[in-house]
């Protein structure tokens, strides 16, 4: 515990506890009680540490499911090996039987950027490679589209064509499927915008984002 930032972030812990374990009522007593969580919203979010869905959207503890890893992508539905985004999807659809999913792209995505600017064979030995391999479709549509763009916007189109990957990737989960038809699950692409402070939605019905007014 000597590092100074190590220290800072148990003060922080401290007021936390303040907060929300100090009061008459506190929130963690019912959050611990036989009743557990009961979290509406799924966010598949970036590892980066400037978007934690938590703080982007204010929410209190208990209110959202948050799976995040590099590039906020989900893989397509596939039997057999260990899936850790696919087993947290599982849990809270099936299990927790959230309302919504939403996945949660934004500017300046290192994971997207490594993989528009890779223009090697992907590297066996490299756990990054692999991983963003998954959106290679996004990268493909990019390029023809956008081709003759500069390298920042190829990297945004990137980002925000992932997150339309990622959502038609959530539709092969069969339990996806079946709590869209059976009790309307909604699928959400949002796009954080960490440069302008702005979301953007994604508009299915006309292939784009759409600012959302706040």
């Amino acid at each position: 515990m000597g590092k100074k930032e190590i220290l800072r972030l148990m003060a922080g812990f401290r007021k936390f506890r303040e907060k929300y374990f100090a009061n008459e009522h506190p929130l963690y007593q019912r959050l611990s009680s036989s009743a557990g969580q009961a979290p509406k919203t799924l966010i598949i979010g970036c590892s980066d540490s400037r978007v934690d869905p938590a703080i982007i959207t204010s929410a209190s503890p208990g209110e959202l499911f948050i799976v995040r890893n590099v590039a906020n992508l989900v893989p397509p539905f596939e039997k057999g090996g260990v899936h850790g985004v696919s087993a947290a999807i599982e849990f809270a659809v099936v299990n927790l039987k959230v309302e919504n999913v939403i996945v949660l792209g934004h500017r300046q995505c290192g994971g997207i950027r490594a993989l528009m600017t890779n223009n090697q064979e992907i590297r066996s030995d490299s756990f990054v490679d692999n991983w963003v391999s998954v959106a290679k479709s996004a990268k493909q549509r990019v390029f023809e589209k956008y081709g003759n763009e500069s390298e920042e916007n190829l990297c945004r189109h990137g980002e925000l064509e992932s997150i339309i990957t990622s959502l038609q990737n959530l539709r092969t989960f069969p339990f996806v499927e079946q709590a869209i038809k059976e009790r309307d699950l909604a699928l959400m692409g949002i796009y954080f915008d960490l440069e302008q402070g702005q979301l953007l939605e994604y508009d299915e019905k006309i292939d784009t984002f759409k600012n959302i007014e706040v």
